[in-house]
């Protein structure tokens, strides 16, 4: 191990030191955003939707930077999931041509945040995740951050390894904080989709399609649809 990456794993170990499963994304996100100088970090898993989740982000902008790519199917983030290779978006006004809909998307809801870094969330040989850093200067991480990000991504997966039998409670909403906000925004979409499916006549994937478009349209979140979906106010974001 070299010294970057004890010491990423050291900066990971305190920030997580003594918290519950609750707290862990949060905490983690928040550290990631201390070790690079970055402006937002989001942690997701199970990336392939429906089933993704967000676990955790660090403020409001980057929770709607989830939104967007989640809503729009597109971005950063899911090639990153994909691939299995980091994703590097030095700035966002000239380097979208991969994804038209997250960046006039972006462009629209999120025009202070320049730059965006995917990085995939290793666990042994499999992608279970990614690490989204954002920052609202372009070309935020220099090679050398990227290299030093890789290894506290790789520090943040250390990290979740003990706790991830109890981020994961079966069937019951996720407990990650602010749970509200979760449940909201990613858990209670796979129950919406399963009552669009049935009403329609459906597959999920075709379901959830058909929110996504209605949530395009409307120019709403699919966390605002979802609670249509369910009969519910929506949980402030």
């Amino acid at each position: 191990m070299t010294a970057d990456e004890t010491e990423a794993s050291r900066l990971m170990a305190e920030a997580t030191a003594g918290v519950s499963p609750a707290e862990l994304p949060r905490r983690l996100c928040t550290a990631v955003c201390a070790a690079l100088g970055a402006d937002g970090a989001t942690l997701s898993l199970l990336t392939d939707t429906p089933a993704r989740q967000l676990l955790g982000a660090s403020d409001a902008t980057a929770l709607r930077l989830e939104e967007i790519q989640f809503t729009v199917l597109e971005g950063p983030c899911i090639s990153a999931a994909t691939t299995g290779e980091p994703v590097i978006v030095a700035d966002l006004a000239t380097t979208v041509g991969a994804w038209p809909l997250f960046g006039a998307t972006m462009r629209e809801q999120l025009p202070r945040v320049r730059a965006v870094h995917a990085f995939p969330l290793y666990f042994g040989d499999y992608v279970l995740g990614t690490v989204d850093v954002l920052a609202v200067r372009p070309r935020a991480l220099e090679a050398d951050a990227v290299k030093r990000a890789l290894e506290v991504v790789d520090a943040v997966a250390v990290a979740l390894m003990p706790a991830r039998t109890r981020l994961f409670p079966g069937n019951s909403a996720p407990v990650w904080e602010p749970e509200e906000i979760v449940r909201a925004h990613w858990f209670d979409t796979r129950h919406a989709v399963g009552l669009v499916a049935e009403h329609r006549g459906v597959g999920p994937e075709d379901a959830l399609a058909l929110m996504r478009a209605e949530a395009f349209r409307t120019g709403r979140t699919l966390a605002e649809i979802t609670a249509d979906v369910l009969g519910r106010p929506p949980e402030p974001s």
